[in-house]
């Protein structure tokens, strides 16, 4: 229990730091489309080591200790990845939502208000992250959870500037658009407590649990966040962000897992 306690706490507190990020809006900061760019890079790039060095190689390891076939891991990590993928991509597909940039997708989205297509967006792309922190803690290794906790916190913390900062160009008041960057993270202890409960319920689902969220991270990062980072020009700084966030979290790994 005191494990699932954990990683519920661990993956609310990664959650909370989009409303660190969005902080700026309250005073009145106003932050230049280039060093949005760097930030969402950057958030890619701990995204991305955090997939590999937190999710995937944990579960690659698991696996060959369990099967006693490296070859048998890697195919599980692999199926588990594309599935991982594959479950964002049919969210993506067929829950309704909206995108600041590239507008409504999803079925029936012309028929819902736009808060609750920001709702949904926000359930798509957050909670992948919670499922993260949550299967990390659930395998028992409370130093990979945590590394997994801070790398994913911090990468929230542009990620809710980004969004707070796109409503308050449509024009939303400041409070209004904070609290929706802040409501962002609070879908990822729904994640946690889901990651957590799985792996723990059954320590042969941990392979697999790992790898299905570093799959729905990977979707997130290539289905969104670096396509945005590039939309306007700054492909070099947000490559930049991306790298120094990929060592950082790299090295958060190494360290704390």
């Amino acid at each position: 229990m005191n494990i699932i306690l954990i990683g519920v706490a661990a993956s609310l507190g990664a959650g909370l730091m989009t409303g660190v990020g969005a902080l700026p809006v309250l005073f009145g900061r106003e932050v230049g489309r280039r060093a949005r760019d760097t930030l969402l890079g950057f958030a890619a790039g701990v995204m991305i080591a955090a997939s590999f060095f937190s999710l995937l190689l944990p579960g690659i390891e698991n696996a060959t200790e369990r099967y006693g076939s490296e070859f048998t891991a890697s195919l599980i990590a692999g199926a588990g990845l594309a599935l991982g993928a594959g479950a964002v991509a049919a969210l993506n597909a067929w829950v309704p939502h909206e995108h600041f940039v590239s507008g409504r997708e999803g079925v029936l989205s012309e028929s819902l208000g736009r808060i609750w297509l920001f709702v949904l967006a926000i359930t798509i792309h957050n909670f992948p992250e919670g499922l993260a922190v949550g299967v990390g803690f659930g395998g028992g290794n409370v130093a990979n959870g945590t590394a997994l906790a801070v790398g994913i916190g911090l990468q929230n913390a542009p990620e809710g500037l980004a969004v707070a900062l796109a409503l308050r160009g449509q024009g939303y008041p400041a409070r209004y658009a904070f609290f929706v960057a802040l409501a962002t993270g609070l879908v990822e202890p729904v994640g946690g407590l889901l990651g957590v409960l799985a792996v723990t319920a059954s320590e042969w689902l941990l392979p697999w649990g790992l790898s299905f969220a570093a799959g729905a991270m990977l979707y997130v990062i290539s289905h969104e966040i670096i396509p945005e980072t590039h939309r306007h020009g700054h492909q070099n700084r947000a490559t930049t962000g991306l790298i120094g966030g990929l060592i950082l979290m790299m090295v958060l790994d190494v360290t704390l897992g």
